[in-house]
């Protein structure tokens, strides 16, 4: 059986005193000794975090002396008693900045809304004295304590919401495994990053997150680092062995913690673990991570500073009346006491309290749902973005695909067939000599190959082991490790034990191939270069090819068609199609510097030999054909963009429901549509109009190369389904770049692989998959943790959905609060009324049916159309635009304040009092006005001022369910049962009318704030206003549906 740890390579770049080790356990104890000694004593806890680097010195000595330090062997690494003997050192994980927890404190307090009850709390004091004196009104008082009570309040939810939400996101981040791959024991093992130790010999291949500081002791020719996690430059860094500076920072020999292998592999000594590492110290030099606003909460916070800036100028406005007109025209009208409590009802009034709350509980809400669904969610902005997402680029394999590839089919010159289907031929046949290629086949595929077994999983069944590489190498590896025929000499340990590897140039998205040099381990051994690669790229250099039987013939212009015209018909099918070659080297030096020899055989990449082609099938997910349908029906475009073959590509896009048309347009339809005039547009109206055909596309990275603006105009115009294929990584980041450009397009890019990584980057939404690699995974803003793509149309609905809540938060406050209540301030100073709710009752209904009510729509479900909308346009789109203020000003709040006006009217009325026994009475209003006592009057406005309050808190109740929905009747979505049951509005509506209650019939409060029971009457007319608001808006909604081309429906929200 083969080995876990795999063939070695030798000639890469690393030490030549390896052998010297040959012997490491016979001097372990002394190794122990060496180790306490040299390694640097543990760091104070004071130590400085500057100096602790600067003293790092492991990249300035010899590879040899970095195993001697740390007690380790290149081969055998350490042993399981060291291992136990330095995890004491604590785990390899960052701690998390130290929190500044006052400044947490100081913007729950002051923050959002708050700071204008600050302003309130402040005057209402003032006012109680000294500006009350000589009588000060226990009112007064009370209403201040009220504040300071609505401030406590606040502040204790929002800091709830934000532990809760760190909490969540905290544990759905504990479900990325991060594993590292380590020699042990000999043998290399996969472990969680947070058990590594100093002195663990660590793997690392392109795509690895690195787990700890690391001294390099070997590594491939291309290696290469991106840093731009810890230094801020994009710039990919090369990795050598020898120190390039003597600032740790800088020198090229390290590779340090959460930084990524963007190419090639290498090995290195883990010299820091955990807050030791570089990383570690500068995060606790850094401190506190700054804090950044999403979009939402850039609008709610632009939204709080236009009505604080309203609620300041109508406070002063309110002041300012009172100092220069109402005191000189009508003394005694009220005291400056009075009238500065009554003016505050301008600062609550115009506070939509409920709107900070309910952005901040949104994330709290959004995490747990998509907490459900194994989705890390990095940020709330991730959510809010996806809800305007109009174009997904997709990458092919282990996104659309399943990732687990599987060697299907193999062909030589004279023949080709299924694996299967060869095995029995090769059991039935008398000469299995007619197969002797399938021995070189072997041989490419295993040593020609960057994928590992896990070693402590080798007694597993070959399906079951896990694998560390990349898919195709995966699939190759299990094929061979599956691939034993005695007769043809065929087994893969006597493979590895006869072959030596001496070099080896990993495969990339620019080559398209991998090269492999291997020599015999007898004395006279030969050498070969493996090279396995797509085939459009790699027949060029063949020059002669192998049939079954081994024999070798001229690869000529008819053997080449053939070959092209089986790749084709491989790739139609969906399969991934690989050439594999070889080329002797006999008489070639094979001891050259690594970048001498990586030229050295570029330059003899000419001349091979064909052997096979091999088909491999990688099958779609089973949950992408129903979601790509769900994310087109959502105004969507899905486009593929890929490094695989144009008909692989193709014939996958059809299975998936990504290419729909039969006929598909190709660069030369783009280039003749570009050359017709058409008018002029601007980049943010190119974009695919309702009544446009749906047309197909399908171009190459050859193609992608030779595109002018004008081309890419006409493709994001009029392309509503497109495949990229044969594409670079530079190619799919200029795709998302020139997509982003034009149209107003908000775009996404799914994908798992480092040649993914700059897409990822460039996109407005980078998804990763669970499964992918390292540096994907961190380039993502969104990671699908068990790979359901299906996660994918439910995270898009999630982010309209928070967005649909957020602005019916805001229709529901604004009529109440910035109209209504604005309204009461506005008859009492301007027309001379007695103010008919007061301050009171402004910040109780502020607090209460506000908050509760408010809250109970950030947990409604997604109406039915929700999914069949167009994207919203983050550029044009707003939170509060003029439909809204249509639905607040001119409909819902056109039936709210006059509701509760007349209610107050009404009341009066039946007093005796009326319509100008009220308004513009003034200072009028006193012992003996119209006959009736102070005492008498004061009970009037009393009375009058609650049932103003109970109809309001009523009225509500007819806005909330009106803007639960945009066009669908309440009788098919109510909050009792059905698809858009939501309980929690029905909780809320009882809650708040119990409060109701408590403030008109509570003891303390009748006698503090002066409110009184209402006759019956006033209860059972207060709760008829939300069935009339509720009937309106349902007629306005019948008229959209039925109409929706007319004026109604173009000004509804």
């Amino acid at each position: 059986m083969a080995s876990g740890v795999g063939l070695p390579t030798t000639n890469t770049r690393t030490s030549g005193r390896i052998g010297q080790y040959g012997l490491q356990i016979q001097y372990r104890t002394l190794s122990v000794r060496v180790e306490e000694r040299d390694l640097p004593a543990k760091p104070k806890v004071n130590a400085d975090p500057a100096d602790a680097i600067a003293a790092i010195d492991v990249h300035l000595i010899d590879v040899e002396d970095v195993y001697t330090r740390y007690s380790t062997h290149p081969t055998h690494g350490l042993e399981g008693a060291a291992v136990q003997r330095k995890a004491k050192d604590g785990k390899n994980v960052i701690s998390s900045p130290p929190t500044q927890y006052w400044k947490k404190a100081c913007n729950y307090v002051f923050g959002g809304f708050n700071f204008l009850m600050w302003i309130a709390f402040i005057l209402t004091l003032i006012s109680y004295q000294p500006l009350g004196e000589p009588d000060p009104q226990p009112f007064v008082l009370g209403v201040a304590i009220l504040l300071i009570f609505v401030i406590a309040i606040s502040a204790t939810f929002y800091a709830l919401v934000d532990w809760n939400a760190s909490r969540i996101m905290r544990s759905i981040k504990t479900l990325i495994a991060e594993e590292a791959c380590v020699i042990r024991d000999g043998q290399q093992q996969l472990i969680p990053a947070a058990e590594i130790v100093v002195g663990d010999i660590v793997v690392l291949n392109s795509g690895d997150r690195v787990p700890a500081d690391l001294r390099v002791v070997q590594t491939s020719s291309d290696l290469r680092f991106d840093r731009s996690l810890l230094t801020g430059e994009s710039d990919m860094i090369p990795g050598v062995l020898a120190s390039t500076s003597n600032n740790a920072l800088e020198t090229r020999n390290l590779a340090l913690n959460s930084t990524f292998v963007t190419q090639g592999n290498c090995t290195g000594v883990v010299f820091a673990t955990g807050d030791r590492t570089v990383m570690g110290r500068l995060v606790s030099m850094s401190g506190e991570k700054q804090f950044k606003l999403t979009t939402i909460q850039k609008e709610v916070w632009f939204f709080t500073k236009i009505v604080s800036c309203f609620a300041l100028f109508f406070f002063g406005l309110s002041l300012l009346l009172y100092g220069v007109w109402l005191r000189v025209t009508y003394p005694g009208y009220e005291t400056t006491s009075t009238a500065i409590v009554n003016s505050i009802g301008c600062l609550t009034a115009f506070v939509p309290q409920g709107l900070p709350i309910c952005v901040a509980l949104s994330l709290t809400v959004i995490a747990r749902r998509m907490a459900k669904r194994q989705v890390l969610v990095k940020n709330l902005a991730t959510v809010e973005t996806l809800g305007c997402m109009s174009v997904l680029c997709s990458d092919k394999t282990g996104t659309l695909t399943t990732g687990k590839m599987v060697v299907q089919n193999i062909a030589f010159l004279d023949h080709h067939c299924s694996v299967k289907a060869l095995l029995e031929k090769l059991a039935e046949s008398s000469s299995p000599t007619d197969f002797a290629a399938l021995k070189i086949v072997h041989q490419i595929a295993r040593l020609c190959n960057a994928a590992k077994f896990d070693a402590a999983m080798m007694d597993r069944p070959i399906e079951d082991r896990a694998v560390k590489g990349d898919p195709t190498d995966t699939a190759l590896l299990r094929f061979s490790e599956g691939l034993s025929v005695p007769a043809l000499d065929i087994d893969t340990g006597n493979t590895l034990k006869a072959w030596r590897r001496h070099f080896e140039i990993p495969f990339n998205s620019r080559n398209k191939w991998a090269m492999t040099v291997v020599a015999d381990k007898n004395p006279s051994g030969s050498v070969w270069m493996f090279v396995k690669g797509a085939p459009d790229v790699l027949f060029p250099y063949c020059q002669s090819i192998l049939r079954g039987d081994g024999t070798l013939v001229p690869l000529g212009s008819s053997e080449r068609e053939r070959l092209s015209t089986l790749q084709n018909k491989w790739s139609s099918e969906g399969q991934r199609v690989l050439a594999l070659c070889r080329r002797s080297l006999d008489g070639i030096k094979l001891d050259l510097p690594p970048n001498t020899m990586e030229e050295l055989m570029y330059s003899e990449l000419q001349d091979l030999t064909l052997v096979s082609l091999i088909g491999i099938r990688d099958p779609p997910r089973d949950d992408v054909p129903s979601s790509i349908e769900t994310i087109r029906r959502a105004g969507v475009r899905v486009f593929m963009v890929t490094g695989d073959f144009k008909l692989t590509a193709v014939a996958i896009a059809r299975q998936v429901g990504i290419i729909s048309q039969e006929h598909i347009n190709s660069i030369a339809d783009v280039k003749l549509a570009a050359s017709e005039k058409v008018p002029t547009r601007s980049r943010h109206e190119i974009k695919p109009q309702d009544d446009d055909p749906i047309c197909a596309l399908i171009l190459t990275g050859e193609d992608v190369s030779s595109l002018t603006s004008a081309d890419w105009d006409v493709i994001v115009r009029s392309y509503t389904e497109v495949v990229f294929a044969r594409t670079t990584p530079d190619q799919k980041m200029k795709i998302v770049q020139e997509i982003k450009c034009r149209g107003d397009n908000t775009v996404a890019v799914t994908g798992d692989g480092i040649n993914d990584v700059p897409a990822l980057k460039a996109a407005d939404i980078g998804v990763a998959m669970g499964a992918g690699s390292d540096v994907a995974k961190e380039a993502a803003a969104l990671i699908l943790l068990n790979d359901d793509f299906s996660s994918i149309p439910v995270a898009i609905e999630m982010g309209r959905l928070v967005f649909d809540n957020l602005r019916k938060v805001t229709l529901y406050l604004l009529p109440a609060g910035s109209y209504t209540e604005f309204m009461a301030v506005f008859f009492n100073v301007l027309l001379g009324m007695q103010i008919p709710m007061t301050t009171y009752q402004q910040v109780c209904f502020c607090i209460t049916n506000d908050v509760v009510m408010s809250i109970s729509l950030m947990y409604e479900k997604a109406e039915s159309d929700l999914m069949s909308r167009k994207p919203r346009n983050a550029r044009t789109d707003r939170l509060t635009d003029w439909r809204v203020f249509v639905q607040v000003y001119l409909f819902i709040g056109l039936m709210l304040w006059p509701s509760a006006m007349g209610m107050w009217f009404l009341y009066m009325s039946r007093q005796g009092l009326g319509f100008y026994d009220v308004v513009l009475v003034y200072n009028q209003w006193k012992d003996g006005w119209r006959g009736y006592s102070q005492d008498q009057l004061n009970h009037f406005v009393s009375v009058g001022q609650c049932i103003y309050y109970v109809t309001l808190v009523f009225g509500q109740y007819g806005g909330l369910l009106a803007v639960r929905n945009r066009r669908v009747s309440i009788l098919q979505s109510n909050p009792l049962w059905g698809p858009r049951k939501n309980l929690i509005v029905p909780c809320g509506m009882v809650a708040t009318a119990l409060i109701a209650v408590v403030n008109l019939y509570g003891p303390g409060i009748q006698h503090v704030f002066g409110t009184t029971p209402i006759p019956g009457m006033y209860w059972g007319l207060s709760f008829c206003f939300p069935l009339v608001v509720l009937i309106m808006d349902e007629l306005r909604k019948l008229l959209v549906r039925t109409y929706p081309k007319s004026f109604i429906a173009y000004i509804a929200w």
